[in-house]
């Protein structure tokens, strides 16, 4: 018989990271705040959780983030110059960010890994189920994977994870998990995980990407947790412990993903997110695929 675990209504963000990656631009400008086309990041992120249904998020920010803030708080003044030009399509994009969801911040203070600013959000959460969306990865609209996490969190109580395959040779860029089938194809139980480890070492080629459903029991092995892989405290490191004893904050599921998924965590794979989110956007695609074609033909034939 199906159990009845308590709704999620929260959503958690961390957004402390400093962005060394995308260096200059991150200088002074949050990466969440890069633009993919013509929105943040950041607001992607948000989108997907509110049409999951989780409409009160959490930002976990640090330093020079501000920017975050007040780009999901009004506008006035410029709403205000819209209103007068007339330009209603603009001052309806303009209004749509701060109109999303209800957002909180804290700030994470010392970067100790993304373990550490999950726990950052325990006074906010409470004892309630929640979810975690890393910014660096995209989920399209059309592959309800948070949705999808949150029922099998309803059926199954405990924690679930985000899974996709991955090849051989990239695993060690992920937290990787141990895990068994079920009678769900989408649904393996996890039996294990480990932090980025080497492909040798690694337990199967399923990858752990930024999507998480988490018991509160989290929080208290969090607590516990000593800094691992990095010298950071690492939520995969806990999420052993509640795989290994389901007492704690009961099992561990995994949802295995095979959606479209926009990586803008990485300069090149940042790129090719926009290139297929634009050529697929109505208002941009005919004619930015029309030119994609001409230029990839030049390209071809001076090689």
């Amino acid at each position: 018989m199906t159990q009845s675990h308590p709704r999620i209504s929260k959503a958690v963000i961390p957004a402390a990271g400093l962005g060394t990656r995308f260096l200059p631009a991150t200088k002074a400008t949050p990466k969440e705040m890069l633009p993919v086309v013509d929105k943040p990041a950041i607001q992607y992120v948000v989108e997907e959780a509110v049409s999951a249904g989780l409409d009160d998020v959490l930002m976990v920010t640090g330093r020079n983030k501000r920017p975050l803030e007040d780009h999901f708080d009004r506008n006035y003044e410029l709403e205000s110059a819209l209103q007068k030009k007339g330009d209603a399509q603009r001052l309806a994009k303009v209004q749509q960010s701060s109109d999303l969801a209800t957002m909180h911040y804290v700030r994470q203070g010392d970067p100790k890994g993304l373990g550490h600013a999950v726990l950052c959000a325990a006074p906010h959460v409470g004892q309630e189920p929640f979810a975690v969306l890393l910014g660096d990865d995209l989920i399209d609209p059309r592959d309800p994977l948070l949705r999808r996490m949150i029922e099998v969190r309803e059926q199954h109580g405990g924690s679930v994870v985000a899974l996709m395959e991955v090849a051989p040779e990239q695993i060690h860029l992920y937290g990787c998990a141990a895990v068994e089938s079920t009678a769900d194809g989408d649904v393996v139980k996890v039996t294990g995980l480990v932090e980025k480890p080497d492909p040798a070492d690694a337990p199967s080629s399923y990858a752990i990407i930024g999507r998480y459903v988490l018991d509160p029991g989290v929080f208290g092995v969090l607590r516990q947790t000593e800094p691992g892989r990095g010298g950071e405290i690492q939520l995969t490191d806990a999420l052993q412990q509640l795989a290994q004893d389901e007492k704690v904050g009961g099992p561990v599921h995994g949802v295995v993903f095979k959606g479209r998924r926009y990586d803008t965590g990485d300069r090149g794979d940042y790129l090719r997110a926009i290139v297929r989110l634009a050529c697929e956007r109505e208002d941009l695609g005919p004619d930015f695929r029309s030119w994609l074609r001409r230029y990839v033909t030049e390209e071809m034939q001076q090689l």
